[in-house]
């Protein structure tokens, strides 16, 4: 793992070139004070669904509430979930403007929204890797709330694998050809008993 850092804006990228891929930390991309405000704001203004997943024939409750925005008629699909996307908010917007000035290369279609209510609330070992997404794609993952503590293992390597602690205000950038060779996780957190917020956002390359 090759670790270097660099400097944006009196801001700190922490890079990660990994084996297949390469991510990208910076955890104070976002102040406190400013983190919270987007916190509070995105729990009371986003329109949270409570999802439902079939596994082995049976339904299944998805651990978290999720929601999914973006341009018009990019929907997405992932475990047997179609996303239609809802409109762009202020908020949202002015997030992803404010990564795609530290990555001008990305101009994001749409962003994936997670509400972990508690460290009961999860997500299981997947990849980013769906076919709207194209080859190579770049993820951008946004964090207010709770800290969580973030897995991401290699799918062919045994034993190749890091963990990550997301603060409030970070923001962790998956890029290369990390999603077609890596799966990553968030864990069950027993400890955790405040929530948090997690946006991922992504370019819709191929619209379901």
């Amino acid at each position: 793992m090759d670790l270097f850092s660099q400097e944006r804006n009196d801001k700190k990228f922490e890079v990660l070139s990994l084996e297949d891929g390469e991510i990208l930390v910076m955890k104070n991309f976002f102040d406190p004070s400013e983190a919270q405000n987007l916190f509070e704001i995105l729990q009371k203004t986003i329109n949270w669904r409570q999802e439902q997943i079939k596994m082995y024939g049976k339904t299944h409750l998805v651990p978290r509430k999720t929601a999914w925005y973006g341009e018009e008629g990019l929907n997405y699909s992932y475990s047997g979930i179609i996303c239609h996307p809802e409109k762009w908010t202020d908020e949202l917007n002015y997030i992803k403007s404010e990564i795609e000035k530290l990555i001008p290369s990305e101009k994001f279609t749409s962003v994936l929204l997670n509400l972990y209510n508690d460290g009961n609330d999860k997500m299981g070992w997947h990849a980013d890797d769906e076919k709207e997404l194209g080859i190579n794609p770049t993820i951008a993952s946004v964090s207010f709330g709770a800290t969580r503590r973030f897995d991401i293992k290699h799918k062919e390597i045994s034993g190749l694998q890091y963990q990550f602690e997301l603060t409030s205000g970070s923001l962790l950038i998956m890029q290369g050809a990390l999603q077609h060779h890596w799966i990553h996780q968030i864990p069950a957190q027993k400890k955790v008993t405040k929530p948090r917020i997690n946006l991922t956002f992504r370019t819709i390359k191929e619209p379901h």
